[in-house]
């Protein structure tokens, strides 16, 4: 998992992650010029997708953190990844709406924010709470 998250952090075609308290996770803003590569990088990071049709298909934990998260509108989706016993990996893809912004958060599900895998979580992206 950890690995995923180094070739995630390597890849990625902007260098500013920052922490997000609401959603206890990490996130990054880009312009839509770079969404196509960017969307190309999630998805080798996490190897489902889930969308709003397709989300009620989705594991029971998975439609947990979607409801957690206010749920997903049309262009929104939930990337889910590996996981060890009850902790999964996740990106949010939320477009802003405006035409000119996406931001992909990332976090681990199942765990909270003093959790030694979230500290080392935030390690790899060099993100304080």
């Amino acid at each position: 998992m950890f690995d995923a998250f180094r070739r995630l952090r390597t890849d990625w075609p902007r260098r500013g992650w920052s922490w997000d308290s609401r959603l206890s996770c990490i996130a990054s803003t880009f312009s839509t010029d770079m969404e196509s590569i960017a969307r190309g990088v999630a998805l080798a990071a996490f190897p489902a997708e889930w969308v709003p049709r397709t989300l009620p298909t989705s594991p029971p934990n998975v439609q947990e953190l979607a409801e957690r998260c206010g749920g997903l509108r049309a262009g929104q989706s939930l990337f889910s990844g590996l996981g060890v016993g009850r902790v999964f990996a996740f990106g949010l893809w939320w477009p802003w709406g405006d035409g000119v912004s996406v931001s992909l958060r990332v976090g681990l599900s199942g765990i909270d924010d003093n959790h030694d895998m979230m500290n080392r979580f935030r390690d790899v992206f060099g993100v304080t709470m």
